[in-house]
């Protein structure tokens, strides 16, 4: 590798500072399997890694969802959809509670859905 592909260390540095602050990417997801009919939806604080998460687990037969293994074994990835149905944005207020927010927002897209959550200690 070249001396020139490296970072400064100060450059290096200034690029964790900016990750560190930077807002992450709360939100509520729905995983469903329209062959089997199942729709489960949740809510995270870094939603696109927990889809990825998801995704790996259902691949390599260690979910968290035993009714989403089975659909998954019997349908295969391609009966499967992953999709980010909201995200929260940021707020000025330095002492907005996410979570509370996360969590109402997953009430009301399971209501209007009519969706199970993932099972309990399973949740992402």
């Amino acid at each position: 590798m070249t001396i020139s592909l490296l970072l400064s260390s100060q450059a290096r540095r200034a690029r964790v500072q900016d990750y560190k602050q930077t807002f992450p990417p709360l939100g509520i997801y729905a995983v469903r399997c329209e062959a089997a009919g199942l729709l489960r939806l949740g809510a995270s604080r870094h939603v696109d890694g927990t889809l990825n998460r998801l995704r790996f687990e259902l691949a390599h037969g260690s979910p968290r969802d035993a009714a989403l293994a089975q659909a998954w074994a019997r349908h295969g990835a391609e009966a499967f959809s992953f999709a980010v149905l909201e995200r929260v944005t940021e707020r000025a207020a330095p002492d907005f509670d996410y979570e509370a927010e996360l969590q109402t927002l997953l009430a009301l897209w399971q209501a209007e859905l009519q969706a199970a959550p993932f099972a309990p200690g399973g949740q992402p």
